[in-house]
């Protein structure tokens, strides 16, 4: 086949180049998410100050498989997105919102408050908003009183 010449094509839209579409959409979204979370690590690394090396130490990777991370090459697994917010004291769930691996929970200024205190850990902070949940949600479903 001559290089100006094109590969045959059905046209006729079948089963097959759909399929093909799907995926090509859906590799796009999940190449979107990888960008994204990438994107966020390094941003949080910036703002907190902290080299990719540092980053990448404290976090138990290596340097390189870091800056894939944060290039988009690399889609981090939910333990090394724990890691890498350790690194840099944030909220794994924020990494995990990010990453598309949790889907994201309306804000509240306590949600907040508990996911931004540096001196809970990540269980502390998870027991804390399930309790204010669970008071939440009896308060909704109790019937007012006047």
């Amino acid at each position: 086949m001559a290089a100006t010449e094109q590969p045959p094509r059905s046209g006729d839209g079948g089963p097959g180049e759909r399929v093909g579409h799907a995926v090509e959409q859906v590799g796009h979204v999940v190449g979107q998410a990888v960008d994204d979370i990438g994107t966020y690590i390094r941003t949080q690394r910036e703002g907190a100050q902290v080299s990719l090396r540092q980053l990448a130490r404290a976090a138990g990777v290596s340097n390189p498989y870091l800056s894939q991370i944060e290039r988009g090459l690399r889609k981090p697994s939910a333990e090394i997105l724990q890691q890498i917010a350790k690194g840099l004291r944030i909220s794994a769930e924020a990494l995990y919102v990010k990453a598309g691996i949790l889907d994201e929970k309306p804000a509240s200024a306590v949600t907040d408050a508990v996911l931004a205190d540096p001196g809970l850990s990540e269980r502390q902070k998870q027991v804390l908003l399930d309790i204010y949940q669970s008071f939440r949600r009896e308060h909704d479903s109790s019937p007012t009183e006047e």
